[in-house]
């Protein structure tokens, strides 16, 4: 079953997580961790979400974020596709 649609508001707080397929590793190196830090500040600019609190661990990130715009779905399809090179 899948999980409920999640609401979005304007101003709403989310914690959101990320992980990788069958739980392996999303970030390798180094680099792998700058390069997603990147595209994260990209995202907060691109879609104006505040980050509260961001962790990355080998396999997975948790974010906090508040979206002013309600734009949560767009902001994060972005942020998962994107690339920063």
């Amino acid at each position: 079953m899948s999980r409920p649609l999640r609401v979005l508001v304007a101003d709403g707080w989310y914690h959101v997580t990320a992980r990788g397929n069958e739980r392996r590793a999303i970030f390798r190196e180094g680099r792998d961790c700058t390069q997603f830090v990147e595209c994260l500040g990209e995202m907060a600019q691109r879609y104006e979400v505040r980050i509260a609190a961001s962790v990355l661990m080998d396999n997975h990130y948790p974010l906090l974020l508040q979206t002013p715009q309600a734009n949560l779905s767009a902001a994060m399809k972005w942020l998962n596709v994107s690339d920063a090179d």
